[in-house]
Order: C-alpha cells, then sequence, then structure tokens
C-alpha cells in the first residue's frame, strides 16, 4: 500500500493515519517520513516485529535501535524513571531531533536494548508523526535501509530496498537530513554528547 502526505503537517492527512495505525498496532510494518529521515517504523513493544525489523534491514543484532516517543509518559512502558534534573534537561531538549541514551536493562525489554541495559529515545517534533505515536505508542524507525547502505531519501529508493515486504509506504517527497543528534544525561543532568547529527547542541 502507497499513501501520499498533501504536506508534513495537516488535518488532510488523517486518512492516512487511520489507514496505518491499525497496521502498526497489530504488529505490521511501513516506510514513513520521521522528522529527519525516511523510517522504517514498526512497534517498539512488538517482539516478533523488532525481529522482523533486524533481519529485512540486515542489522547488526547488537546494536539497538532509537525508539520514537510522544510524550514523557511513554518512557513508563520501559520502566524508566526520571529524577528532577533528568526531566528538566530533557523537557529543554524535546521535542526535537535529539535522541537520548537512558538506562533500561528490564529483562521484558532484551529484545530491544541487546543486552545493552540502554535504550535511545527520542521526542519529535512532527505533527503527523506525533499523531501516528499518540495512537500506536512508542514506535522503532531506523532509517529505511539496508545495513551499510545509503538511507532512502525518497519512497523509490525505499522500494529498492523493501520491496513487498513491509505493508505500506508513505510518500513526503524528498528528505535529507543528518540523522538524529545522539546523547546520553547523567543523574545531574549533565548531557555527553555521543554523535553530532541534525542539531548541534551545548553540553
Amino acid at each position: 500500500m502507497e499513501l501520499k502526505l498533501q504536506k508534513v503537517e495537516g488535518e488532510e492527512n488523517l486518512d492516512i493515519i487511520e489507514k496505518i495505525v491499525p497496521i502498526l498496532s497489530s504488529g505490521g510494518m511501513g516506510v514513513l517520513p520521521t522528522d529527519t529521515l525516511y523510517g522504517l517504523v514498526g512497534s517498539a513493544l512488538k517482539k516478533e516485529t523488532i525481529d522482523r525489523i533486524y533481519a529485512l534491514r540486515k542489522r547488526n543484532p547488537q546494536k539497538p535501535m532509537i525508539v520514537l516517543i510522544s510524550s514523557f509518559k511513554d518512557l513508563d512502558d520501559f520502566e524508566i524513571a526520571l529524577n528532577e534534573k533528568r526531566k528538566k534537561r530533557l523537557s529543554a531538549l524535546w521535542p526535537g531531533k535529539i535522541s537520548i541514551v537512558l538506562k533500561c536493562d528490564s529483562e521484558k525489554f532484551r529484545y530491544l536494548h541487546r543486552e545493552s541495559g540502554t535504550l535511545a529515545f527520542r521526542m519529535p517534533n512532527d505533527d503527523f508523526l506525533n499523531r501516528v505515536l499518540e495512537k500506536t505508542g512508542p514506535l522503532v524507525a531506523p532509517s529505511a535501509n539496508v545495513e551499510g547502505c545509503a538511507p532512502a531519501e525518497n519512497l523509490e529508493e525505499a522500494r529498492e530496498y523493501f520491496r513487498d515486504a513491509i505493508d505500506f509506504y508513505v510518500d513526503a517527497g524528498n528528505l535529507e537530513s543528518k540523522p538524529s543528534t545522539l546523547a546520553s544525561i547523567d543523574e545531574e543532568g549533565k548531557l555527553n554528547v555521543l554523535r553530532q547529527g541534525a542539531v548541534k547542541i551545548d553540553c
């Protein structure tokens, strides 16, 4: 299924949301424009979906994927509690193109953290994407490509990678962006930049 956004933000895209939300909620996956690049998205709370994405992207099984959330409340799903200093710092960074590594060592989420004991989360500043996240819950969204290859900048390139192996494609035209900036925050709220990306931030 291929769907086309009229624009990245707008009420006219509610019909697209209505079509893809049931697919994602039931364990399906598709290519979706994110706040940075096109992503291969699927529910972060369904192990079978995560396993399929790793296999389809030929991703290193030891590398965790970034999880997209729509609110701080979504962190509760992953048994993550923030102290006030961390939450204050995160509130100044989110929403935005910044992914933050947080401790998540629950055995329940081993399929996500891959025994690393941490997961990176991002709260996007994107109206369409947040509408989707509010209805589906947290999603993983690695770039739409096979590992080691260039991220797809349009649907034609994404189709070259995935063909009919996924459930839908949402077209937003050409997307060119650096990946999100990656950082961690200690208990005192101090930021440590792990990867410079779409947003330059001062520690």
